[in-house]
């Protein structure tokens, strides 16, 4: 930070040091999770720098006959060894269908060629089973004789549980006799009721018929460009396990994405983040071509804002912030052209806010409860279970509360209000409050150079005039009222100052922007010292 007297030239936007992150480009596998069905999905995930494409399995025709490979008809020919070849799971009293879900190497299934574990059964024989429950396809198909006419359909979205994950073993158990299990593998590679004892010529795809192929096909692709990331229900405290959404600009959403592993989801989380932030990088960058030296943006991003005393379930609503010049925004929506910058829901002076933590999250579980400044306090209810909270607290005695994805997050909001206040407070050197006291009306002028002044409004006589170290104290009623502790540099003695404002909070503020910003300009390192975010990133 600069020294009183010079304006700062405007500093170029980068990520903190400590957070360097490289841009990630990352393939996976994961689940797209349906709250409605409580099923999960196979999916694969494409991260690249602006792009996250969701991509699920279908069966495509790769050669011969271009008919649609939506529904494929295979005659398979039953073997006296190994059956038809496949097992099944599903049936209609799960309400999901019949999936193949085991396929057999060098069996009657495989040798067609056409089959493949995901498909669902459509008809047996001509006969209809998509509403068959389980023990009657079963039935079905050991009683078709030696050869079985099936039509299936693969099932781009069928819940995971029903399909044989990759390197399984084949199947553990025998169930020719008794009932099966609809959620269990049925084995259908038995003899089943054949009255051909001769060995059956294997099921084998013929020349000219047509050749599949399971292959990954994208299906939707959401720009990383202002897009959003949410861990939590919607508006709720309640978190998901190993999962989150993501939510593009035009609101576009991925769906869950669940992963396996707590780790998966924390490497997908940080790798779309960091791609996330480099592009709000980017459009910070654009923007401010079109600002004055004076009017930069400094950050901006995505939130979850509390919503106090509504009565609503939605505990929580998205909001997108901006700390830009002399103000903060808090915008419904992200600002998108230069007229968009009028439209916000909320503006503030930049001088009359404090930006203050409530909560990290540590490696260790346990909570810290920060406060992030002293002298100025605010009670909030801290009964929500969100990590990564902060405040800003604004005029007349009113706040905000907002929660973070990610620590990094935090830290960089930390560090961008920091830097964003005491920018504005250089270039605008000092503010003026009208205030009064027994009756007079007088005028408060908080100076970055020359400390407090106050003097009658209409004389313009100055009345008293302290520098910021002679400041020793201070305390308020909560309401209009606060009486400011000098020391008289000659006699030591402290002289009380009592005066009277309207929005009391907003002065409050704007001493503690002000005396802030000295230090800063005098020692840096202190500042840094008392940031509680950065402690906790360099500590991990």
């Amino acid at each position: 930070m600069s020294v009183a007297g010079k304006q700062p030239p405007p500093a170029p936007l980068e990520r903190p040091g400590s957070l360097l992150v490289p841009t990630w480009t990352k393939t996976g596998i994961a689940l797209l999770y349906d709250e409605v069905s409580e099923n999960a999905y196979d999916i694969r995930l494409k991260l690249t720098k602006e792009v996250l494409t969701i991509q699920k399995q279908d069966v495509v025709c790769v050669s011969g006959s271009d008919h649609s490979a939506n529904h494929r008809t295979v005659t398979l020919r039953r073997q006296p060894v190994g059956g038809l070849g496949l097992s099944i799971k599903g049936g209609a009293e799960h309400k999901v269908p019949v999936v193949i879900s085991k396929i057999f190497k060098n069996q009657a299934a495989e040798q067609t060629g056409m089959l493949f574990i995901g498909d669902a059964i459509i008809q047996v024989n001509g006969i209809n089973v998509e509403s068959a429950t389980h023990e009657e396809v079963v039935h079905l198909l050991r009683n078709a004789g030696d050869e079985v006419t099936i039509t299936v359909q693969y099932l781009r979205e069928a819940p995971s549980f029903l399909k044989l994950p990759l390197g399984s073993p084949g199947p553990s158990s025998d169930h020719s006799s008794g009932t099966s299990s609809p959620l269990f593998d049925s084995g259908l590679h038995l003899n089943g009721n054949s009255t051909n004892t001769a060995p059956s010529s294997p099921s084998s795809p013929i020349a000219n018929e047509p050749k599949y192929e399971k292959r990954w096909l994208d299906t939707l692709s959401v720009p990383l460009s202002m897009a959003r990331i949410s861990r939590y229900k919607t508006g709720t405290d309640k978190l998901r396990s190993n999962a989150f959404e993501v939510l593009a600009l035009d609101g576009v959403s991925t769906g869950i994405l669940q992963f396996y592993t707590a780790q998966e989801s924390a490497d997908w989380l940080r790798a779309m983040s960091t791609n996330i932030s480099d592009l709000t990088l980017q459009n910070m960058k654009m923007a401010n071509k079109c600002c004055s030296p004076s009017d930069q943006v400094i950050h901006m991003g995505w939130v979850n804002e509390r919503l106090e005393g509504t009565g609503s379930s939605q505990l929580y609503k998205f909001k997108f912030l901006a700390l830009k010049g002399s103000s903060f925004y808090i915008f419904s929506t992200p600002p998108v052209s230069t007229l968009d910058w009028v439209r916000a829901e909320k503006i503030y002076n930049l001088c009359e806010v404090l930006f203050k933590i409530h909560k990290l999250w540590l490696a260790d579980d346990c909570w810290l409860q920060a406060n992030l400044y002293l002298g100025i306090h605010q009670d909030f209810d801290l009964e929500d279970q969100r990590p990564y909270c902060f405040s800003v607290m604004v005029g007349h005695g009113k706040s905000h509360y907002f929660n973070v994805e990610l620590g990094s997050e935090l830290a960089v909001w930390e560090k961008s209000f920091q830097r964003a206040i005491f920018l504005e407070v250089q270039r605008t050197g000092s503010k003026t409050y009208m205030c009064s006291w027994q009756g007079d009306t007088l005028c408060f002028t908080v100076d970055f150079a020359l400390g407090f002044t106050c003097f009658d409004s209409k004389t313009k006589n100055v009345l008293w005039r302290f520098k910021f170290s002679q400041l020793k104290g201070s305390s308020d009623d909560g309401k209009t009222r606060v009486k400011l502790l000098f020391q008289n540099t000659d006699t030591k003695q402290i002289e009380t100052k009592e005066l009277e404002f309207q929005d009391l909070t907003a002065v409050l503020h704007c001493i503690h922007s002000f005396i802030a910003a000295k230090v800063a300009s005098v020692d840096p390192v202190f500042i840094d010292s008392q940031s509680i975010a950065r402690k906790y990133m360099y500590s991990n």
